[in-house]
């Protein structure tokens, strides 16, 4: 059981794509990096990463690039022995005045030893903290969309899982 508990935290972990920063969003000018770090914890288990490039820079609408999320281009790693792979390029949205994001669709799959679970999420909301470009998301659930007998038909991340930093 701790197994498959594990593996469905792996899956529902990168489901988060991570994005934040420090400065205000409406203070951003062109010295701005485009870059956004992450990390997502479930279930004792933890993914991370740094420097993912973005289009653009919040509050604009953005696209966070998988190949710089994904190794090895990217720096993604998790702990507990889970390994997660991010299927596609997430799109960003933001409404600066009520301090939300909101991402289109998160496709990834989480892997344990030799079980795969593919997942999707959409229309996943994200709370700004503070005027700052940190992002920490509701509450969201994925749907399995491949995989192993063994995966869960579907993984929730509870709000405050997962958290995105942009700068």
């Amino acid at each position: 059981m701790r197994y498959l508990a594990k593996l469905s935290c792996a899956s529902a972990l990168v489901l988060a794509a991570a994005l934040g920063g420090t400065t205000t969003a409406t203070a951003l000018g062109p010295a701005a990096d485009q870059l956004v770090d992450g990390v997502i914890v479930v279930a004792g288990s933890t993914c991370t990463w740094t420097n993912g490039k973005t289009s653009a820079n919040p509050p604009a609408a953005l696209t966070v690039d998988r190949t710089t999320i994904n190794t090895p281009g990217g720096n993604l790693a998790c702990s507990g022995g889970i390994s997660a792979v991010l299927n596609n390029n997430p799109g960003f949205t933001f409404d600066d005045a009520a301090g939300t994001a909101r991402t289109d669709v998160i496709d990834i799959t989480g892997r344990q030893s030799f079980i795969s679970c593919r997942y999707k999420a959409t229309n996943i909301l994200w709370n700004r903290d503070g005027t700052t470009l940190k992002y920490v998301n509701r509450a969201f659930t994925a749907t399995k969309t491949s995989g192993s007998f063994l995966c869960p038909g579907s993984v929730t991340t509870d709000a405050g899982g997962a958290s995105m930093l942009f700068r």
